[in-house]
């Protein structure tokens, strides 16, 4: 969308009562860090950050600079959020090396935002000693997006925050990636109660519960493909199906301008979206989010999703989601939660 409606959105992000802000970094798509910038020029107390950048479409000095520039912007208020990254094998990246990238990454970003002049000899980065021209005054949050143990570990050691990819949700997964995230904190002598773990959640609200479902439908099968056997069970046939209705569909599922097959209408009903993701009035929100929340999670970093009409855009699409979020929150937080 164009940026200026990105803007307008990141001030019903903020009014509606949200903590964070996090822009996608995928390639060929608008630069997250130029919209970070604006957004932050627009708000005046939500954090604002990527989620998620990469470590291969950008080198980790241009991350530090940028960052720099977004804390300067921001009075303070950005945050790192790095992971494997999206859509880059398109370009020709592949991720290799991947745990030793991000560990490289988020040592030369951490020294170099510290004022530090660094010299760093590494398996995947090379540097002679550099120093940024302007370091922030304050430190920046680190977050990491994973759904792998090896990733998970590794924010354990160094994220202040573990944002949880795995979309499913239940206490057995929560206890399996809990105690990832601990493995990875005692290997780095931290405590890791001090780690903010967060379940990744697909968001969609609308006054209308069951248009808001339906919006998220391709969502649900996308997630349900992704993890297989991880996921919630379904019959052969059915995920066959459903994998064919995939193949059938074209766009990115986030995508406003997609195209999903019909079939998926059948084939996705309330009880797998439900399993995938918040979606309803809300109302019937509340408890989905609360049921999250009490798995042990710190907290609910949400996947908004526009509410698919045929007559809206993405932007108005997410403006309903935000509206219905705004009366979400706050009965949450009515409820002290």
């Amino acid at each position: 969308m164009a940026a200026g409606h990105v803007v307008q959105l990141a001030r019903m992000v903020e009014d509606a009562g949200f903590d964070r802000l996090g822009i996608s970094d995928v390639v060929l798509w608008p630069d997250c860090y130029m919209l970070q910038s604006l957004a932050a020029q627009a708000t005046h107390r939500i954090l604002i950050g990527s989620l998620v950048t990469n470590p291969y479409s950008r080198h980790p000095v241009v991350h530090a600079a940028a960052l720099a520039t977004l804390q300067d912007v921001s009075d303070g208020r950005a945050f790192f959020g790095l992971g494997v990254g999206a859509g880059i094998e398109q370009v020709g990246l592949n991720p290799q090396r991947v745990i030793t990238t991000l560990r490289e990454t988020v040592s030369i970003v951490r020294r170099l935002l510290a004022g530090e002049e660094v010299e760093h000899r590494g398996q995947v980065f090379d540097l002679e000693p550099v120093r940024l021209m302007r370091p922030p005054s304050r430190a920046v949050p680190l977050a990491i997006g994973t759904r792998s143990r090896q990733v998970t570990t590794l924010a354990g050691e160094v994220a202040d925050i573990v944002l949880v990819g795995a979309r499913h949700f239940n206490s057995s997964l929560f206890d399996t990636y809990h105690r990832w995230v601990a493995e990875g904190a005692r290997q780095a002598g931290r405590d890791s109660d001090e780690i903010e773990m967060s379940a990744r959640v697909t968001l969609c609200i609308s006054e209308d519960g069951n248009l808001a479902r339906a919006s998220v439908k391709r969502y649900a099968a996308h997630y349900l493909n992704l993890l297989g056997d991880e996921g919630p069970p379904v019959s052969a046939d059915r995920q066959k199906a459903i994998n064919d209705a995939l193949g059938r569909s074209t766009g990115w599922y986030f995508d406003h301008d997609r195209y999903d097959d019909p079939a998926l209408e059948e084939l996705i009903d309330d009880e797998l979206v439900n399993h995938f993701a918040v979606a309803g009035t809300p109302s019937e929100c509340v408890d989905q989010m609360k049921r999250i929340v009490d798995l042990g999670f710190r907290s609910v970093s949400c996947n908004l999703a526009a509410v698919k009409r045929t007559d809206n855009t993405m932007t108005t699409g997410l403006m309903e989601t935000l509206e219905g979020a705004g009366q979400l929150i706050a009965e949450l937080q009515g409820n002290n939660q």
